[in-house]
């Protein structure tokens, strides 16, 4: 009796080290983000910038120039959405004055597309002046930039909430 309660002590310590071994390994494949291409990183961070400043400010003309005519949206709860003209529509009557978005700090990654862009992907919050006691989730974003004739823009973008 004493035997196998020492072998079931013996399999339980095994899989304990095989299971701290095996998890330890999953996290150290996940590598710590370092931008690949610093200007590019930079250059995308100020687009980001940019749109969002627009953004919070309900500057129409802003969105509208960098948001390109083949623009795909793809929103976690809301579907896609493909049409510039629509997207725009919403964005004034729905977010203006309305919405505000933030920026979770250390959060954006870039990486190059060559020969199209970049894709950038991050963390931000969105406060909605409406529910002031409303809690701000963190959600995560992946858009898609294009850079032609010297321009960036947006062609597409995933939201997730």
């Amino acid at each position: 009796m004493q035997n196998k309660y020492k072998m079931a002590r013996l399999i339980v310590l095994l899989f304990m080290v095989f299971s701290a071994a095996f998890l330890n390994a999953q996290v150290d494949e996940i590598p710590a983000y370092k931008p690949v291409d610093k200007e590019l990183h930079e250059e995308i961070t100020k687009m980001d910038s940019l749109f969002f400043d627009a953004y919070n400010n309900c500057n129409m003309k802003v969105q509208a120039e960098i948001l390109s005519e083949d623009l795909e949206f793809f929103h976690d709860r809301g579907g896609l959405s493909t049409s510039k003209e629509a997207i725009l529509k919403a964005l004034k009557d729905n977010i203006c004055n309305k919405v505000t978005r933030t920026l979770i700090k250390g959060s954006i990654e870039v990486y190059p597309i060559p020969n199209y862009g970049a894709v950038q992907m991050g963390y931000h919050k969105f406060f909605n002046k409406q529910e002031p006691n409303g809690k701000q989730m963190a959600s995560k974003f992946v858009t898609i930039w294009k850079k032609e004739n010297n321009k960036w823009q947006i062609t597409r973008v995933i939201s997730l909430h």
